[in-house]
């Protein structure tokens, strides 16, 4: 069935996203803290749920919590092992006190965490317990953002099932606030440069070791004021920015070195699942086939429900 899709507006909820994106942080800095590192910071991020976001269980001691995020409902809830639970409104209001109620919470619960309060990836940065701006919360575009979310981890998740290398899962980094899927060459790739504001080097090389094909979706920013998708290649082969990609809408940004897809464009397609699914298609090809990734051995026929995949 062909969906609808919520009409997303930058600068019209950019307040409200600012804010949600520092709750994000502060919920994934405490996964963060607690879970030893992953290859790619692939322990880092949050995952879409049916009405939000979660970071999925976190071991402690011999217990484990998780923290989810309900962005239809409006509410933060934490869940521990034997059934202790507590529960914050989310809404308008100051970070330092949202961070505030958020570590009394956890100490309640009997959860001892010490957290980075600097935000990452964000210009001018706050530490969380001084950052006393009263924001907004404009309920009904968080309850959009969340939505398209749905929409790109549907087809993020589709579109992982055509590859038998190795592959990320579909996670939002609450950094860059953006949802991203990546498949790898199974190479190593040259020494990334870093450089990226509000990143450690270090965690930009680890996460760049080898070669990757990613793609993302992220909900807009006043650098780029759109809700949009993106694919990328690291190291970009030579031609990428001028292969033949779909649909039509589909670009590639020289100053950004990926191509861009905007939401709307494919809000308004006859089919946004098709145009989606063809993005990330044919992005995935032009960095495979102009890397010489081995594609006979990494690509296979796109999953489908109850099916095993046919082995030769």
């Amino acid at each position: 069935m062909t969906r609808a899709l919520p009409l997303i507006d930058w600068p019209q909820w950019r307040e409200t996203g600012l804010h949600l994106q520092l709750v994000t942080q502060i919920v994934g800095k405490v996964r963060l803290s607690l879970t030893p590192w992953l290859n790619h910071g692939w322990n880092v991020p949050l995952y879409v749920t049916p009405t939000g976001l979660t970071t999925s269980v976190i071991p402690h001691g011999g217990r484990s919590f998780e923290i989810v995020l309900d962005l239809h409902d409006q509410q933060l809830t934490i869940l521990c092992s034997g059934g202790a639970t507590a529960r914050l409104p989310l809404g308008p209001g100051t970070i330092a006190d949202f961070h505030r109620d958020v570590r009394a919470a956890l100490a309640d619960l009997g959860i001892a965490v010490r957290i980075s309060t600097l935000p990452n990836e964000m210009a001018d940065p706050v530490r969380f317990p001084d950052d006393r701006l009263d924001r907004p919360w404009d309920a009904a575009a968080v309850r959009r953002f969340h939505d398209a979310l749905r929409f790109a981890d549907d087809g993020f998740k589709r579109f992982r099932t055509g590859f038998l290398g190795k592959a990320s899962p579909v996670h939002f980094f609450w950094g860059s606030f953006d949802l991203a899927v990546t498949r790898f060459s199974g190479r190593a790739a040259p020494r990334h440069p870093g450089g990226i504001p509000g990143l450690p080097d270090a965690v930009t090389r680890e996460a760049y070791s080898h070669e990757v094909s990613s793609a993302g979706f992220w909900p807009g920013s006043d650098a780029y004021p759109r809700a949009a998708f993106y694919a990328y290649a690291y190291p970009a082969p030579d031609g990428f920015g001028d292969a033949p990609v779909a649909p039509g809408a589909a670009r590639f940004d020289a100053g950004l070195g990926e191509f861009l897809l905007d939401y709307d464009d494919v809000r308004d397609a006859a089919d946004p699942d098709g145009a989606l699914a063809a993005f990330l298609q044919s992005t995935y090809a032009a960095a495979a086939d102009l890397g010489g990734w081995d594609r006979a051995a990494l690509d296979c026929d796109p999953g489908r429900p109850g099916r095993p995949r046919p082995v030769d």
